[in-house]
């Protein structure tokens, strides 16, 4: 059975297929946008990562915050990185921002589990 890290891994993909098949030029732009957006540049793939963790955070995007705490964990991002970070996310964004600092440390959690089977 897939995980629930897995899950949203698979079902991601698929849309964006799906999104990238209606062959919509502004859609294909900010898709090609975003990637560069993200590339190792004066700021590192890490640093880049975290930025948009506090960003996703700040705006309330649970699917984003998954992606970007996937991304900033294969980067090397430890615990109590992703922790402050989200302190940061939490300060600007205030305490609606809690329920998805709880969503993030268990979507972390998961990571941690999957990467020590």
């Amino acid at each position: 059975m897939p995980s629930k890290v897995q899950k949203f891994n698979e079902y991601r993909q698929k849309m964006n297929d799906k999104i990238l098949a209606s062959d919509n030029k502004v859609i294909k732009r900010i898709f090609n946008l975003d990637t560069n957006a993200f590339k190792e540049g004066h700021l590192p793939v890490k640093t880049k990562e975290l930025l948009g963790l506090v960003a996703s955070a700040v705006l309330r995007c649970d699917d984003c915050i998954q992606y970007h705490l996937e991304t900033a964990y294969k980067n090397g991002v430890s615990k109590e990185e992703m922790m402050e970070t989200m302190s940061i996310a939490n300060l600007v964004g205030g305490t609606i921002v809690i329920p998805h600092l709880r969503k993030a440390l268990e979507y972390w959690e998961l990571l941690e589990e999957e990467n020590t089977l």
